[in-house]
């Protein structure tokens, strides 16, 4: 259920400034977004784990937050990957 080594290494290699960023927003925001995606399949398949749902609505809320972020500091960068994670 969790991303694996490559999924997470390819995910940083697309969206980081150089080799290794884990920290700027849009690592993290593409991050939790495949994060999301995965759980939300899980939580179709199990409707009463009600835990995994509450991890669920803290991730959109990180994701969200971090989104706000992106978008007051720098548009552009908003703008791209908005783009491509197609939010």
């Amino acid at each position: 259920m969790a991303l694996n080594k490559d999924e997470k290494a390819n995910i940083i290699k697309k969206f980081g400034a150089h080799e290794g960023d884990t920290g700027s927003p849009e690592v993290q925001i593409a991050l939790l977004t495949s994060k999301i995606d995965e759980l939300t399949l899980h939580l179709k398949d199990h409707r009463k784990d009600n835990h995994s749902r509450r991890g669920l609505l803290q991730m959109v809320g990180r994701r969200r937050r971090l989104i706000e972020y992106l978008k007051a500091s720098d548009q552009s960068r908003y703008d791209k990957l908005a783009k491509a994670l197609k939010l």
